[in-house]
């Protein structure tokens, strides 16, 4: 049981949102960044403009009974769209079996898709939108304060040490750097991602702060020694922060209290 529902209805009510919300996250990753509206005009193949029909809109079973194909110009439809529609079913899947409390899991389904468009985008483009960004701040921050109007089993003063701390952290790192370590993308989304581990326990929001910069340090010594990169490249840095935050998630409990007893602290 999560969220008071049992399993399997669980888990295919958040599995089916998940393939809805990848598809719509496709048309995120592709017109945010050029200044479009995701609303309208409708779907269509960037190939021969013919808008795509509604029963060509099925997440992943469209693009498999297609054959990966226009079904007007017979142009190929990149494998990314049915992969980021499961992939996001799977991690929302994910997120709503590791919480309990109805709000907080709502909170987090929110910022973990805004996080697989954010994610995209910036390995892309290099950037991390605001808008995007904004978009999951909103409702993650209403939903947890309904939580607490309910009375939230997590500290509000959990909530604000973990936000304080990625915001410190990231905003001293941009500051540090002058911004050429990272943007201000990053610093924007770091108190969203604080936030929403904090609602989960400060170990978790802990752990992910630093489970990010290990990742980013390793990936990027990896980049240079191998020649992918040159000292002073640019690397999106926004994916290893949605990496981190992720292990806070699923493995900041453990990692903490592991780390805890091994200091003597527990």
């Amino acid at each position: 049981m999560s969220a008071g529902l049992p399993l399997p209805f669980l888990v295919g009510l958040v599995g089916t949102l998940g393939l809805a919300v990848g598809s719509f996250l496709n048309v995120v990753v592709h017109r945010v960044p050029l200044g479009l509206s995701v609303v309208s005009p409708g779907s269509a193949c960037p190939a021969c403009g013919h808008e795509v029909r509604g029963r060509d809109n099925v997440p992943v079973v469209s693009w498999v009974l297609l054959r990966g194909r226009c079904r007007d110009c017979r142009e190929p439809i990149p494998v990314r769209y049915p992969l980021v529609e499961a992939g996001t079913a799977a991690l929302m899947v994910a997120v709503a079996l590791r919480v309990d409390d109805p709000q907080v899991m709502g909170a987090l389904l929110v910022v973990a898709s805004a996080g697989v468009a954010l994610a995209l985008i910036d390995l892309e483009h290099g950037r991390l939108p605001f808008a995007v960004t904004g978009a999951a701040a909103v409702p993650l921050v209403g939903l947890l304060a309904l939580d607490q109007a309910l009375g939230g089993s997590v500290p509000v003063l959990d909530m604000l040490v973990a936000t304080g701390a990625w915001t410190v952290v990231y905003a001293g790192a941009w500051a540090a750097t002058r911004g050429r370590g990272m943007g201000l993308g990053d610093v924007a989304l770091a108190p969203v991602l604080g936030l929403a581990l904090g609602a989960v326990g400060t170990g978790s929001a802990l752990v992910g702060l630093g489970a990010g910069f290990v990742l980013g340090g390793l990936v990027g010594g990896l980049l240079l020694v191998t020649g992918t990169v040159s000292r002073g490249t640019r690397v999106p840095y926004g994916p290893f922060m949605l990496v981190g935050a992720g292990v806070g998630l699923f493995a900041g409990h453990p990692v903490a209290g592991a780390y805890l007893r091994l200091t003597g602290l527990a």
